[in-house]
């Protein structure tokens, strides 16, 4: 993404529980605010199940006498994709990070709490570490960002590709914000595609983006002419003739980062989040009780969880702070499997219909049919109602309030002319909110394409 220059300043890392709200670089311009662009909607060329290689023949390990100081070097290891910073697409990019040491800080902060995660099952499978950065084009490494072609996560897959490789999307839960479900899914993807273009990863690397069947369909029109069929030479969507420089610029910078004037946030090689399996639905009050951590930490670890509890069926599990993971673990093992979800109690009064009951407490209708026992739609007054989710059936609740605050969040695709002062009057908000919610300085040019959270109703002034 950018153009260079030796600037970047260094921020030490302000910890595993802190995800600043944060843009990506965009898709075509470096210099506006960023907007992901939507995963292409056709099927991978290959079943999921199928066993993974990366390279028949790999080549011999490097032997290193001392283990690395951080997470960084670890990385840089293990970087094997080729260095191409003499192209002009690639040092528009090394430029652009240069000149916006703060944006780049920002992001590998926010990502800070996943790179161990992410890193480890990127070695186990033998694929290239600069692989690690692709979330930062992807998503800036925002965990609820939302594209306009509806691609979701750090990973950005769009619905029909995020179901094909099995990431669930209900209401309970979407997969495809689950940091851990998305990113084998991801580097499943990436090896299918790897081995479909012959072991070219910038092929690779442009069909996640573009799509399979436009890489293919570029190098069949060079080829019938006589033209060279490699990545740099294929005529591609603009985005995606620079979403490759984008990554390599990346690389570049965090392989030598010193070279180019670059301090980068210290993260330790050690895991800063470790899965616990939960072993069945539980509500993430008790959960996070059981851990010693706050709601919301565990909420900001598992964006892909939509409701109060885990899904009734599955996945049945949960990151958690490394340190807190034992706690978790001995608490689930002593807990009485009753106290895994509270339940309220609903006195049926007359004139009161499933559906609606449903409603008022943001359940599905099927919900309250299976922990009720109910066939069809037929209540009566005067019976009670279990309802999941416990507490004072006349309070709110407040998972129910948090989800009822995000559904009323807008997306606005920017247009020429707007300007934060203007999109903030338009939606009553504030430019402090509007700035903050988007990651964005309050002065900062908006650019069209760029696509903005608004939080309607929130109460800014």
């Amino acid at each position: 993404m950018p153009k260079r220059k030796t600037l970047v300043t260094g921020a030490a890392c302000t910890g595993v529980y802190l995800l600043l709200a944060g843009c990506a670089i965009p898709p075509f311009a470096p210099e506006d605010g960023g907007t992901p662009v939507a995963r292409p909607a056709e099927p991978p060329a290959e079943p999921v199940s199928e066993p993974l290689r990366v390279d028949p023949s790999p080549a011999p390990a490097k032997i290193h006498a001392a283990p690395p100081r951080d997470l960084w070097e670890r990385m840089r290891r293990h970087m094997t994709l080729p260095r191409e910073e003499d192209r002009a697409r690639v040092t528009r990019y090394i430029h652009w990070y240069g000149r916006h040491p703060t944006h780049l800080r920002r992001v590998l902060v926010r990502a800070e709490p996943f790179l161990y995660h992410i890193l480890d099952e990127i070695e186990r499978r033998g694929l290239p570490a600069e692989l690690l950065l692709l979330p930062v084009v992807e998503s800036g490494y925002r965990t609820q960002v939302l594209s306009h072609g509806h691609a979701a996560g750090i990973w950005q897959f769009i619905p029909s590709t995020g179901a094909h490789f099995g990431l669930k999307q209900n209401w309970w839960y979407d997969g495809r914000r689950d940091v851990h479900a998305a990113t084998l899914a991801a580097l499943t993807y990436l090896e299918q595609l790897h081995r479909r273009f012959d072991g070219d990863w910038f092929l690779a690397l442009a069909a996640y983006n573009a799509g399979q069947g436009t890489v293919a369909r570029a190098i069949r029109h060079n080829r019938a002419r006589g033209r060279p069929s490699d990545y740099w030479q294929l005529d591609l969507p603009r985005e995606t003739r620079h979403y490759v420089p984008r990554l390599l610029a990346l690389a570049t910078l965090l392989a030598d980062p010193k070279a180019h004037g670059l301090s980068l946030p210290p993260v330790p090689d050690r895991p800063q989040v470790t899965l616990v399996r939960t072993g069945g639905q539980i509500e993430l009050a008790v959960a996070a009780r059981l851990a010693g951590i706050d709601l919301e930490t565990l909420r900001t670890l598992n964006p892909g969880l939509d409701r109060w509890a885990t899904p009734p069926k599955g996945p049945h599990h949960l990151l958690v702070p490394a340190d807190r993971a034992p706690a978790l673990r001995a608490g689930l093992a002593e807990l009485d499997p009753g106290q895994r979800v509270t339940w309220r109690r609903h006195r049926v009064r007359r004139g009161e219909y499933l559906g609606g009951i449903a409603a008022r407490y943001d359940l599905p209708v099927e919900a309250l049919r299976r922990v009720n026992g109910i066939q069809g739609d037929l209540i009566r007054a005067g019976e009670h109602l279990l309802i999941p989710g416990g507490g004072d059936a006349r309070a709110p609740d407040p998972m129910q309030a948090a989800r009822s605050g995000e559904d009323r969040i807008v997306h606005h695709d920017v247009r020429p002319g707007d300007t934060l002062w203007a999109l903030a009057r338009h939606y009553g908000v504030s430019v402090r909110d509007l700035a903050r919610w988007n990651d964005l300085e309050q002065e900062e040019t908006l650019h069209p394409g760029q696509t903005l959270i608004i939080r309607r109703g929130s109460g800014a002034a």
